[in-house]
């Protein structure tokens, strides 16, 4: 076991009336295909197109925990989610780049307009670069990177709000404008999905829950098997294991990212209640996940070992709101490091440190205090985005 970490200073509480990214789906209603509609990037036809076009010999989606070239962050600019929290949660966004500049280069997407006020706050470490965005959730708004015959190809899969649930304006064109910036070669998916749907070994598997995509606010009229298929076909997948999730109780119709997340091939952590939590839909998320992987193969015939990532008990943590996402499975594997939440509980938090550690014996495990973020619906992992490659100086 680590030392236990020293208390946490008190933060803003967060306003009751403001949407999170669990409650956005319920006060966005109507948001629909207007805001779709208003972006540039939507899919229109190219998505379906895409599956045609897709070569896939030599394709490769890479783990985490292999080399990154960068971390891509988002500075949030919707105060409509945010609304008197925006400063708070920006200070969260800010201490997380400059924590992970530490170990690897971190590259902040900002609007123009607050560009020099994001530096400001990221510090020299942190390189900001002006391209609009939305909202924080780099995750899901910037490409799934993946290897071609050793070249890193950004995979466009379209990003529309989690079905049309906020507004994406920005955010659905990040995809493409960043690839540009970087002359990276673009596939359009033929799908439409984010990130924090999709966890892999390097090897071939691919987690998912089939409530995150086999979904008609993203992909309707498409079976689970035809989705399948597809994502086989654009990320050089072997082998998918389906998880139920949930569907419609957060804004990301629950990725798998805050639910199971590989540390190895065939080994993961999964998140679990802490005790004498009562059984809700989250819970029982997780008990048939536990259910199916102690059941499934991966792409190499491998069983999966399975370790339980308690969360911290909700009286003791410093954060607050009926949405706090109190998962520490959305932790962030970087070079040489891992990222993982702080929450407050100091038994807790040391415990998830410890669990890490065992899985991560090379690596430092880094806890980093992110309440306004957990507030909002997310994570650490939500808030990155790593590229694969050599490391950038």
């Amino acid at each position: 076991m680590s030392p236990l970490l020293p208390p946490l200073p008190s933060r803003p509480s967060r306003s009751s009336s403001l949407p999170s990214r669990r409650t956005a789906l319920r006060a966005a209603a109507g948001i629909g295909t207007a805001v779709l509609g208003a972006s540039a990037c939507g899919p229109g036809a190219e998505a379906a197109k895409a599956a045609d076009d897709t070569e896939t010999e030599g394709l490769r989606m890479g783990a985490e925990w292999e080399s990154h070239a960068r971390t891509f962050m988002s500075w949030p600019a919707l105060e409509s989610v945010w609304g008197r929290d925006l400063p708070y949660v920006r200070e969260d966004i800010a201490r997380v780049a400059r924590t992970i500049a530490e170990y690897e280069y971190v590259v902040m997407l900002a609007g123009p307009g607050q560009r020099k006020a994001a530096q400001r706050a990221c510090g020299r470490g942190v390189e900001v670069i002006p391209l609009a965005v939305d909202d924080l959730w780099a995750r899901d708004t910037v490409p799934v990177f993946v290897e071609r015959d050793g070249e890193v190809v950004g995979v466009d899969f379209h990003f529309n709000g989690w079905g049309d649930k906020q507004e994406h304006t920005n955010d659905a064109c990040v995809g493409r404008n960043l690839l540009s910036k970087y002359g990276i070669p673009r596939e359009k998916a033929p799908l439409i999905s984010e990130g924090g749907s999709f966890e892999t070994d390097g090897e071939g598997t691919l987690l998912i829950t089939e409530s995150s995509i086999v979904n008609d606010n993203r992909n309707p009229g498409k079976s689970r098997d035809q989705i399948e298929a597809e994502l086989e076909r654009a990320l050089g997948i072997e082998k998918v294991v389906w998880l139920a999730g949930v569907r419609g109780e957060d804004i990301t119709d629950a990725h798998v990212d805050s639910l199971v997340r590989f540390t190895a091939p065939g080994v993961v952590l999964l998140d679990r209640a802490a005790p004498g939590t009562l059984a809700d839909s989250w819970s029982r998320a997780a008990d048939q996940a536990k259910t199916v992987l102690s059941k499934a193969k991966d792409a190499k015939g491998r069983s999966f070992e399975i370790i339980d990532l308690p969360q911290p008990d909700l009286d003791r943590i410093t954060g607050e709101g009926d949405d706090f996402v109190s998962t520490y499975t959305n932790f962030y594997v970087a070079n040489d490091s891992v990222f993982l939440p702080r929450f407050g509980d100091r038994k807790a938090d040391d415990r998830a440190r410890s669990i890490l550690r065992e899985h991560f014996p090379e690596r430092d495990v880094v806890p980093v205090r992110i309440d306004t973020i957990a507030s909002g619906g997310g994570g650490i992992h939500c808030s990155t985005h790593d590229q694969p490659g050599s490391p950038v100086d």
